[in-house]
């Protein structure tokens, strides 16, 4: 009798070129003694992306998307044709710890009251990665189009919710987990189902968290996993003004579909200054930069 396939793993690449080989081939190592397969999904990479997991990857599963779907829509086209037990949404700037695979799937089949796991997430110095918050509000989000967060950290909304008493050395239950490891349990994605296409990207990690919650199942971060993440490396190359153009949507969408109209409407409001606010600080950084060259 075949045994049945333990992980489906999917990853999402957009010009990933410098992290993707890093990647899976820490992948490769981890996934030993499972039966593993795994996806890249590329969303239109003008790199050389994807002739590096052609070439030097031929286990891997290609998806190639002739225009950038965005990471939900590119993430369900694996899920819908996956076959694993387990379903682990992974970011092509991330490496493996040897056993973070392993270990995670022992820990949800011991905890079948799971839906979504997240693990520990270290910065490539060693030093932790905050990845996990809790839900948005009115309040939190009007703080943060404001850019308030960078100035008052410790103004109660913003403390909340960006978890800054989160105690990252115990297993907990929580709202939500960085979408950069989310490992899922098939009985999950058969309950709550795939990611919501209508986040092009932002937001539609957190949505499936909230999903989950909603559907009576857990998610837990766990420490006893972890893995080394890069962030933000493939947004880090767009302009200030369209990263919060798009951050705005996101968030506008997620606050209309779980905290009502009113809230809605009341971060419309804000929106113009989000866009200001960015605009300002990518003109200081873009005259940091002329400086730094001369």
């Amino acid at each position: 009798m075949n045994r049945g396939i333990d992980l489906s793993i999917i990853i999402v690449s957009w010009n990933s070129e410098k992290d993707i080989s890093a990647c899976l081939s820490s992948i490769e190592k981890a996934k030993q003694n499972l039966n593993a397969e795994v996806f890249v999904v590329d969303n239109s990479s003008s790199d050389g992306t994807v002739g590096i997991v052609e070439s030097n990857f031929h286990g891997v599963n290609m998806i190639k998307n002739s225009n950038n779907a965005g990471f939900a829509k590119a993430n369900n086209q694996a899920i819908s044709i996956s076959k694993g037990e387990y379903v682990l949404i992974l970011n092509p700037d991330t490496i493996l710890n040897e056993n973070s695979l392993t270990d995670s799937i022992e820990y949800m089949k011991q905890n079948s009251e799971i839906g979504v796991l997240g693990c520990a997430i270290h910065n490539p110095d060693g030093s932790q990665q905050f990845s996990v918050r809790k839900f948005p509000t009115l309040v939190s989000q009007i703080l943060v189009l404001c850019k308030l967060h960078n100035f008052f950290p410790n103004l109660w909304p913003i403390k909340k919710y960006f978890a800054l008493n989160f105690d990252y050395t115990k297993d907990q239950v929580v709202d939500q987990v960085m979408g950069a490891f989310m490992l899922i349990s098939r009985s999950c994605l058969n309950k709550v189902g795939l990611l919501d296409e209508n986040f092009w990207i932002w937001f539609e990690d957190v949505d499936y968290c909230k999903r989950v919650k909603n559907a009576g199942l857990q998610v837990v971060y766990s420490p006893k996993m972890s893995i080394i993440h890069n962030q933000s490396q493939s947004f880090a190359r767009l302009f200030a003004v369209k990263e919060q153009k798009i951050f705005n949507k996101s968030l506008l969408y997620y606050m209309k579909k779980h905290n009502g109209n009113l809230a809605y409407i009341i971060l419309h409001i804000y929106i113009p200054i989000s866009i200001a606010l960015s605009a300002f600080v990518g003109i200081f950084e873009n005259k940091s930069n002329k400086l730094a060259i001369k």
